[in-house]
């Protein structure tokens, strides 16, 4: 279809449309103009006379969800951002790249608003742990920065010691030795006044901070007699400038660097507290799993499956060649999976993970999964989270109340219950609510958060009123939560080296997530 025929079908809708109509359409001799209007704007689709008409308003439907989902900003408040033709505009990439993903070729995909948002911010599980492992090696990176500091800081701290047994016990000594040249004048107080030092003040400054105050206060012989010394009393002064320099450049990139010079007494203590700091882990053992959960709006469960995985992760190449001790539990209804480099008979007879080769170490700089698990059930006393929606319908409003049902084996975190709602001109009218709720008018959802459902709060509801309309429109409900406890009771025993048996130390975290989680 050429620009001119799209520009023309466009010119002639205005003088078609009608008014006081919602969700219908429009027919001319060639095509159809199926529209939704949009608070000042209409949303408008073009389809021929032979497609269905009932696609055509399923997909103006889900169209009128992504417009306010791209051009609106979630507000925390209940004023309402208008959606005009400057908002069109300045957020139209958005809207093309998601109308591309709902119509593709003339026709509609078979996609929902959460795949299409999915879709749209190319979210990445494998990105996310790239970065990670980039910025882990960044860190440690730093870390060897400050040690390299510290070490030229303890260096110059044990040259300094080493000049002042020799030649700078004192002023007075530096005096007899020729180390300063003209440090006072014939006048005692006009210091440097006709004297060449060798050195800058501040080097002078930041050397006598190095020895005793009853030294540095001790009156030096006239000038006269050291007037012709040698003037490398200073040097010693200047390296210690430019190792300042170096730890400045340092703390210039963020980095907090003690750039004093460690006392006299006890250097050595004062260059160990830092190296003290560094990470001694260079395993990293990661148990996550994920559930994906359908309940069903009547009641009762449609089918949960719980997907888990044990990675494992080695950061120096010393530490590749080990094994990792497990301890399982029953497990019923589990199936496990190793990896195909790992030993399997050695796993299922002594619960322990470690490759067929023993001379070949794991990779490291990247997880390696060498465990994964599956569970399918039906038996509704496992989903860690039952939740109950009741619309009704009374007069001109509807009534909705959510109630949830947590059991005690789960502790959940960051629990986000959403409902979706209808197009409203006005925020809903909340009755009653256990944690704190948000309604979203640029999802058109109202989020029921709980910060942290444990056994002081097992179950909890929240009531609210919107505009009356059919109870189908509050589903499907979605959850996300997330915890410390997995399903499958897999733990780490310990890691040994595959050489001497030795320990290894390691870093292990366990962590349970919402894959999908909704009540239909």
């Amino acid at each position: 279809m050429s620009r001119i025929r799209i520009e023309g079908l466009l010119a002639a809708f205005p003088k078609l449309v009608g008014s006081g109509k919602q969700h219908t359409y429009v027919e001319t001799e060639n095509v159809r103009y199926v529209y939704q209007p949009l608070e000042s704007l209409f949303l408008l689709l073009v389809t021929n006379k032979q497609s269905n008409i009932l696609e055509d308003l399923d997909t103006l439907r889900l169209l009128s969800k992504l417009v306010p989902e791209y051009c609106q900003v979630t507000l925390n408040t209940y004023e309402h951002q208008p959606l005009d033709e400057e908002m069109i505009q300045r957020y139209s990439f958005d809207l093309l790249f998601a109308f591309d993903e709902v119509i593709s070729f003339g026709y509609k995909e078979n996609v929902t608003l959460q795949q299409v948002k999915s879709y749209t911010e190319m979210d990445s599980h494998e990105e996310k742990l790239h970065k990670m492992i980039i910025q882990s090696k960044i860190n440690d990176t730093k870390d060897v920065m400050k040690k390299k500091a510290n070490e030229i800081d303890k260096t110059k701290v044990d040259k300094m010691r080493e000049g002042s047994g020799k030649g700078f016990p004192g002023l007075g000594s530096i005096s007899s030795s020729g180390g300063l040249g003209g440090f006072m004048s014939e006048k005692e107080g006009d210091m440097f006044g006709s004297g060449n030092v060798g050195g800058s003040t501040s080097n002078f400054e930041e050397m006598s901070d190095g020895f005793p105050q009853e030294q540095v206060s001790r009156k030096p012989e006239p000038a006269s007699n050291i007037s012709s010394a040698p003037k490398k009393g200073m040097s010693l002064g200047g390296r210690g400038g430019s190792t300042n320099k170096f730890l400045e450049a340092i703390k210039a990139e963020g980095e907090m660097v003690d750039a004093g010079i460690p006392s006299r007494a006890t250097p050595a203590a004062a260059v160990a507290a830092p190296l003290a700091q560094l990470p001694t882990e260079n395993v990293v053992i990661a148990i996550e799993e994920k559930l994906i959960v359908t309940l069903k709006k009547d009641g009762g469960l449609e089918s949960m499956e719980v997907q888990g995985t044990m990675a494992l992760e080695v950061l120096n190449e010393e530490d590749a060649f080990i094994r990792v001790q497990i301890e399982a539990g029953p497990n019923k209804g589990f199936q496990f999976k190793t990896h195909p480099n790992i030993d399997k008979a050695l796993h299922s007879r002594e619960n322990i993970l470690g490759l067929k080769d023993p001379n070949r170490p794991f990779p490291t700089g990247s997880p390696l999964g060498v465990l994964k698990w599956r569970m399918q059930t039906s038996d509704e006393s496992m989903v860690p989270l039952s939740i109950n929606c009741w619309p009704s319908t009374s007069g001109n409003e509807s009534y909705i109340s959510i109630e949830y049902e947590a059991i005690p084996d789960f502790d959940l975190h960051n629990v986000v219950i959403s409902v979706p709602l209808p197009s409203l001109s006005s925020p809903p009218t909340v009755n009653q609510v256990d944690g704190d709720f948000q309604y979203d008018p640029r999802r058109s959802v109202m989020d029921w958060c709980i910060d942290l459902i444990d056994n002081s709060n097992r179950s909890g509801s929240l009531e609210f009123v919107v505009p009356a309309v059919d109870s189908d429109a509050f589903f499907p409900v979605e959850v996300t939560f997330s915890s410390k406890q997995t399903f499958c009771d897999v733990k780490i025993v310990g890691v040994s080296s595959v050489e001497d048996g030795s320990g290894v130390k390691y870093l292990s975290s366990t962590d349970l997530s919402v894959g999908s989680y909704v009540v239909v």
